[in-house]
């Protein structure tokens, strides 16, 4: 029997090669009709036998190309109609946008092979593409996904080109990037103020090779920005990249050739070796390995690598002449082109006037980045990814909800910031923007959401914005215009984030660990117990208040953190620890004892800060959690550890992890002349007892069995290895994130879960 469907495909399925793979997989079993793209994914109209139409539908659904993702799926007959052949129909334009945009996506195998054959017509072309790799999101202008609709749309496709692009059997039918060296992009070689071409095209690559092996700084125009590239065996290059960038100590990434390249600097176990390899090509944080050519400046004091393998072509030519040059594995520093704190560099002219005083020359080409994109950068945890920064390769793709309502704008936080649109049940958060705390920052913040409503074609139709009275993004929200405004909590964002990701409804308990947030009664809270839903909570305990003596200038100086730690644990009668006899403790302890710009605050972050200072480790930071950092991987193993003496108390029916007990027996422990690392792993667990006591408490009280665990705290590995197994172990069920990061960049997240049940009219 002869049948016609339409069917109708949702999700990635544009810029991936699907309409190509409908066409072959229509001609193969010899079925009639058509495929074509519009703002609302990709629509099929197949004629054939009946059992033909089942095998199209099943390998439709169930074989898609490498790329594609199917989010919805629909079918239904229409009468037959007499017509023999298949074909591709050009794209659309419908009324509203709903399929989802692919992110920027790693150059693939086939097309590595061809840039390094020299009969290829390709060969060492550094724009080299096909349908299975390369830019998307940060060349979109608009959607459907077509060339004239992307930064590609100045360059004219050569003969050669047009017959691959518009040839359904080939890899390159409909790759919107797709270009040659005839008619594509090129690169050169600027000195670094633009004064002056110092190559062009091949010789531009050669001589970009002979600067870096010189110890030189090269920027180079990447995908979704510039890196930063010096030789990461060379310390002088690596300590003059930092000076320049005015970034003093925190860690770098570096790019290897190869994944057996990545081997032999540092422990891989498979499932790491799958992440560092897959087609999003993030930043790895792997264990490094000993008396390795990676020099101490990259990465100082830290036990951990940020690596990731060449994700575009000229990434691979430039690593490639690297060790072809030399015959050793090449280590290239890339890391964000920009003065420390500010959004990444991503135009020629931009280039010019902000990396000439960072740069010795820019390594340029002329096709366009639309958005910004920085790298993504994540750790492995057993078999599960941790999220530090979910940016390039992983956005736009949009997390789904169970709830569905009005199209919101979440501004997120002020660290660490995302912005995220919702439309019907899907969230799509932004790319890393950063800090929002100078002017560039706070321009990328309002591009990218103009960016996201225009290619998304989302009007949002209510703003969600943190509570924070001083953060850019709540100030921006109030000023916005909207009449339908929503303020939340900004813990109960890090507790919804999780709820979201796991499609929780019922109560849970919620353990949010971080540095600040802006607490309902006016202190900044940061070591938080909830009880409650997305829609709802009770704060039912907290980490003992204490005073930030210096408020900011505390967080970069953790000794003075520690000192009112001891201060308020000693009645003021502070015990002979090592680390007060470097620091002026007298005009601290008169901050604490006249209650002078001393705010209060039940922050983990600071706690964390404390036990670092007092135990011997780094007085005065130079990036954002850097003591904490360095007292997890200082730590002796946990599991043999010993605990320090700990107090829960109830107050006014609100559990309080008690810290002068605490602060005591370690301070004991110093005294005794107990070792940095040893302190260190007995904190650590003492605290995940801490915390799971109090869980476990919250259980008996609410019945509540579900625990989720949020905020930048949860970015420590010890506590996220050892915390999960322990609370388990009491019976209870742990949530953590698995798509976003625990940070401040879950809050959009969060934000978007709970102004959705606030305007569908739930509590």
């Amino acid at each position: 029997m002869i049948k016609r469907l339409r069917l109708h495909v949702n999700g990635i399925v544009q810029g991936v090669g699907f309409r190509p793979f409908v066409y072959n997989l229509a001609v193969r079993l010899g079925l009639s009709g058509f495929v074509g793209n519009n703002a609302e994914g990709v629509f099929i109209e197949i004629q054939g036998k009946s059992a033909d139409l089942e095998i199209f539908i099943d390998q439709l659904i169930h074989q898609p190309p490498p790329l594609a993702e199917i989010s919805q799926f629909t079918q239904h007959e229409i009468p037959v109609q007499n017509k023999a052949k298949f074909f591709i129909q050009h794209s659309e334009k419908a009324s509203l946008a709903a399929t989802l945009i692919s992110p920027d996506v790693a150059l693939c195998d086939d097309c590595r092979r061809e840039l390094l054959d020299p009969n290829n017509r390709r060969y060492r072309y550094p724009f080299i593409n096909c349908t299975n790799c390369g830019p998307r999101y940060t060349i979109i202008r608009d959607i459907p996904y077509d060339r004239p609709k992307t930064t590609m749309a100045g360059f004219e496709l050569c003969p050669a080109c047009r017959s691959e692009y518009e040839n359904p059997a080939d890899r390159r039918f409909h790759a919107q990037p797709n270009a040659c060296p005839v008619c594509g992009p090129q690169i050169w070689l600027e000195s670094a103020t633009g004064k002056m071409v110092l190559s062009q095209n091949d010789q531009a690559l050669v001589q970009s090779v002979s600067l870096l092996l010189d110890g030189k700084i090269l920027a180079v125009k990447g995908l979704g920005g510039f890196h930063l590239a010096v030789d990461a065996t060379n310390n002088l290059a690596v300590v003059r990249l930092r000076q320049r960038k005015n970034r003093e100590q925190k860690p770098l990434a570096v790019m290897v050739r190869s994944l057996q390249s990545a081997r032999q600097i540092c422990e891989i176990d498979e499932s790491e070796a799958r992440l560092l390899s897959a087609a999003q090509r993030p930043i790895v944080l792997l264990k490094k390995k000993n008396h390795i050519p990676v020099a101490e400046a990259v990465a100082p004091g830290n036990h951990r690598l940020g690596l990731m393998l060449p994700y575009t072509p000229l990434h691979v030519l430039l690593l490639e002449d690297l060790y072809r040059q030399t015959g050793t594995e090449p280590l290239l520093v890339m890391t964000s082109a920009n003065l420390s704190e500010e959004p990444i560099v991503i135009d020629n002219e931009e280039a010019r006037q902000r990396l000439s005083a960072i740069a010795d020359a820019l390594l340029l080409h002329n096709r366009d980045i639309l958005i910004r994109a920085d790298d993504s950068v994540l750790m492995m945890i057993g078999q599960q990814p941790l999220y530090f920064r979910r940016s390039r390769g992983y956005v736009p793709r949009p997390i789904t909800l169970k709830s569905v309502g009005p199209s919101l704008l979440c501004v997120g936080a002020e660290l660490k910031n995302t912005i995220a649109l919702t439309r019907g049940g899907q969230v799509f958060l932004s790319q890393h923007i950063g800090d929002l705390e100078n002017l560039p920052a706070n321009q990328f913040f309002e591009s990218s959401i103009g960016h996201l409503q225009n290619v998304l074609e989302i009007t949002p139709q209510a703003i969600v914005y943190d509570l924070h009275p001083n953060y850019f993004s709540t100030q921006w929200a109030l000023a916005s215009g909207f009449e339908k405004k929503l303020g939340v909590q900004h813990h109960h964002a890090h507790m919804a984030a999780v709820m979201a990701e796991h499609d929780l409804d019922e109560p849970v308990i919620g353990i949010i660990m971080d540095g600040t947030g802006y607490g309902l009664d006016g202190t900044i809270w940061g070591g938080e117990f909830f009880h409650g839903a997305i829609g709802s909570f009770e704060r039912v305990g907290q980490l003992q208040v204490q005073r930030i003596p210096g408020g900011k200038q505390a967080i970069r100086e953790p000794w003075r953190i520690a000192l009112s730690y001891l201060h308020q644990a000693f009645d003021g009668a502070l015990p002979d620890l090592p680390f007060l006899k470097n620091h002026a403790v007298q005009p601290v302890i008169e901050m604490l004892e006249k209650d002078f710009n001393a705010p209060k605050t039940s922050s983990c972050g600071r706690l964390f800060d404390a036990v670092a200072a007092m135990a011997g480790g780094i007085g005065t930071i130079h990036y954002e959690g850097q003591a904490a950092i360095e007292l997890m991987q200082q730590s002796a193993e946990v599991s043999r550890a010993g605990i320090f003496d700990f107090d829960i108390e109830e107050s006014n029916g609100l559990l309080i992890l008690r810290l002068e007990t605490l602060f005591r027996s370690m301070a004991r422990a110093v005294t005794d002349g107990i070792r940095f690392p040893e302190i260190s792993a007995r904190f650590h667990k003492t605290l995940i007892e801490m915390l799971s006591h109090t869980a476990q408490k919250i259980h008996l009280k609410t019945g509540t069995k579900k625990v989720v665990l949020s905020g930048g705290v949860f970015q420590n590995e010890l506590l996220v290895r050892y915390l999960p197994p322990r609370l388990e172990q009491a019976g209870l069920k742990v949530f953590l994130h698995q798509q976003v990061s625990p940070n401040d960049s879950s809050i959009a997240l969060g934000q978007a879960a709970m102004g959705l049940q606030y305007f569908e009219g739930k509590k």
